[in-house]
């Protein structure tokens, strides 16, 4: 028997896992990524993470500079796919080329939608402190991550988990959800149901900014924030001039002594660094200061970058 023509639509590595998981299950018949990009000191051309993958999969790769163009429109119909499968693709796609696909386009949404609609969910879900997230695959239609879903898949996040591992295994549980149902999808089994608008929230992209801390907030709130910004953009505060980046940060039961202004810096010897906060520590385990390398706490110590006394601003 026949299996059933599709396109694939994603660029970055959280992708990979789930291409490679529907072409087990389907015909890809294209891959579509975004076009290689400046990278590097040098800025030489690097290829998305896809486009090596579907390279190594021997998949024919359409890199378009525009999707919002009737050429692009066309040569998604002409693919004669019966889905196309999106996930992380990075650009919005209009409703010519939804309509594209016999059965349209379905997209693997990082987050337990109508929660974190938008661009970064992964990085905001740990930013707020949730203690749970997943995948949805939802059928994809002109708003932004609107759309009826067929399929949720939860996953917890670890206390102390990052942003960059919580990449890799919701790229490992978005290529399960292939897997087990697009066959299910093609097959007719599966019912999409309407999202809660009312109950939707939203995922912004990350810029710079949001990773400038407020020491005024609990030590809770900065430790998700460093948590949830690595590795990129990072959390980072004025100290002595420049830029700290926190690059690891860790929970403590040790609390400041009363009058402790936020941001001030408090040595344990000469291994731990601890910050006073709005309300707790937070403990430095890792950073880097500008113009500096990445240091543990210990070497930070050594190197002096922290004494008795600092004060982030």
């Amino acid at each position: 028997m026949a299996r059933a023509r599709a396109l694939f639509f994603g660029t970055p590595a959280i992708a990979v896992p789930s291409l490679v998981a529907l072409a087990e299950v389907c015909e890809v018949v294209a891959v579509v990524c975004q076009p290689d990009r400046p990278a590097g000191r040098d800025l030489s051309l690097r290829p998305p993470e896809v486009k090596l993958a579907a390279e190594r999969l021997g998949l024919p790769v359409h890199q378009p500079l525009k999707v919002r163009t009737d050429e692009f429109s066309r040569w998604v119909a002409d693919q004669r796919a019966e889905l196309a499968v999106v996930l992380a693709y990075g650009r919005i796609l209009t409703p010519a080329v939804l309509a594209g696909p016999r059965l349209g386009c379905v997209n693997l949404h990082a987050s337990l939608l109508p929660a974190y609609r938008g661009a970064a969910p992964i990085n905001w879900a740990i930013v707020r402190g949730e203690v749970e997230t997943g995948v949805c695959l939802m059928q994809m239609d002109e708003g932004l991550d609107t759309g009826p879903v067929y399929v949720r898949r939860r996953l917890a996040i670890g206390p102390d988990e990052t942003a960059g591992e919580l990449f890799v295994r919701m790229g490992e549980l978005a290529a399960e959800t292939v897997r087990d149902e697009v066959p299910r999808l093609l097959a007719g089994e599966l019912r999409a149901e309407p999202q809660d608008h009312a109950r939707a929230t939203h995922a912004p992209p990350l810029t710079r900014e949001h990773g400038l801390v407020d020491w005024s907030q609990p030590a809770a709130r900065v430790h998700d924030l460093a948590r949830g910004l690595h590795p990129w953009p990072g959390a980072h505060s004025p100290l002595k001039g420049k830029s700290f980046k926190l690059l690891q940060t860790a929970r403590t039961s040790e609390a400041p002594e009363p009058g402790a202004p936020p941001g001030s810096v408090h040595l344990v010897g000469k291994k731990r660094v601890l910050v006073a906060c709005g309300e707790g520590f937070v403990e430095i385990v890792r950073g880097q200061l500008e113009g500096r390398k990445a240091l543990s706490a210990v070497d930070l110590i050594g190197g002096r970058t922290f004494s008795p006394g600092d004060r982030f601003g």
